[in-house]
């Protein structure tokens, strides 16, 4: 036997890769991953695990460079699942389906083409009229994180968002009470022989449920506030702890804001702008040196004394009171945050893919046509229809007439 046969043999035996196989559909999506350019934004809508997926679902991903980075995702893990790497915005806004975090802003207007599918947050309080005519005159279909709906009638991406909010939240407390951010030098909880941190939170959601079991955790004294007493007993069971819960239309309100460490605004609408339940005067009989974090920031806000800051400077003092006022908190923790909106966004993708592309998708599932908020040159939520004094188009009729 030759030494060529011998080697033969040798390596038949060993297991040999083969290219995974990439399935091919007509309905097959190209999407657009563009690195965010506004707030000190870190998160990135896919992993490139997620990326891996979709390629061998026979999908094209175009990644720009560095998109990824702030969330610790390299250009070349997104290459070796198979993403596209770009050089440049205007090469990602070929795409038919452009996925991001923020809202589009000028610059990136620029680079977007007629007719293309926009999914991102949308913040509204920080848009004027103009922005929905832009989206208007290019025929965008845009949809929006905060409207976004499941089988279940519950939305995903704020929960989920909320989750990492809520758990976050008080870290940030933490940080703003110690001394060394010039707050009142107090820890965050209790220890023995000395009083506990009095942390008072607006609202009976998500970001509500998670914080008050790690300000429990650390022994804190909770106080909860909503307008609706069944949302408190739903936050009662849920946390599994005696807690103290009010009805916002209670003199206790002002009483326990004075006396608080810490005020935590997480009350939501389902109109688009939060509630102001916090006055000018409320938030002026606070401890001097003490937090307020307005995690509602991106509907408008709770307090009277609120605007919007970023991660860069997050924070500024209002009657000698620290502000909070960041939009996208869960960006501090942009990896975790990442994979949690890789895990809403990744089985949408597959099944639209599956439906026969983002229309028949919308059309399909109607519980999801509440994200779409412009279709193709007409706004189709009522709310910010009538906001702007603009024309509304009922979007099942719209995809309804579109079929024949």
């Amino acid at each position: 036997m030759t030494g060529f046969e011998e080697l033969a043999k040798q390596t038949a035996l060993y297991t040999k890769e083969s290219p995974a196989p990439v399935k091919s559909s007509q309905h097959s999506l190209l999407i657009g991953l563009p690195r965010e350019v506004s707030l000190q934004e870190n998160r990135i809508a896919l992993t490139p695990e997620a990326v891996a997926i979709l390629v061998r679902n026979g999908h094209e991903v175009i990644v720009e460079t560095g998109a990824g980075i702030g969330a610790k995702f390299s250009d070349s893990d997104y290459s070796e699942a198979g993403a596209q790497i770009a050089k440049s915005p205007k090469e990602v806004y070929e795409a038919n389906l452009i996925l991001k975090i923020e809202p589009l802003v000028d610059d990136e207007f620029q680079h977007l083409k007629q007719g293309t599918t926009v999914i991102s947050a949308l913040n509204l309080p920080a848009h004027e009229r103009p922005y929905f005519e832009k989206l208007n005159e290019r025929h965008i279909t845009g949809i929006g994180y905060e409207y976004i709906e499941d089988q279940a009638g519950g939305m995903p991406v704020i929960r989920s968002m909320s989750e990492i909010a809520g758990s976050t939240v008080m870290l940030i407390a933490g940080e703003y009470l110690s001394s060394s951010a010039n707050g009142r030098g107090i820890i965050l909880g209790g220890i023995t022989g000395v009083p506990p941190t009095k942390v008072v939170f607006l609202g009976a959601g998500t970001v509500t449920e998670y914080a008050t079991r790690t300000a429990l955790g650390m022994g804190a004294d909770v106080k909860v506030f909503d307008k609706d007493l069944y949302k408190l007993q739903r936050f009662k069971y849920a946390v599994g702890t005696s807690v103290y819960t009010s009805i916002l239309d209670s003199d206790t309100l002002t009483e326990a804001i004075e006396r608080a460490d810490v005020v935590i605004g997480a009350l939501r609408a389902d109109d688009g702008l939060s509630p102001v339940v916090v006055t000018d005067e409320m938030v002026s009989r606070m401890k001097p040196n003490s937090v307020i974090i307005d995690v509602a920031i991106d509907q408008g806000g709770n307090f009277a004394t609120s605007r919007m800051t970023s991660h860069k400077n997050p924070t500024f003092r209002t009657h000698e009171v620290i502000h909070f006022c960041v939009p996208n908190i869960a960006a501090r923790v942009a990896h975790t945050a990442s994979m949690a909106l890789s895990n809403i966004f990744l089985p949408f993708l597959l099944q639209t893919g599956t439906n026969g592309g983002i229309e028949a998708m919308i059309y399909a599932n109607r519980w999801f046509m509440r994200g779409v908020y412009c279709h193709k040159g007409t706004l189709t939520n009522l709310y910010i229809a009538r906001k702007f004094g603009m024309r509304f188009k009922d979007l099942e009729l719209l995809l309804g007439a579109s079929r024949f």
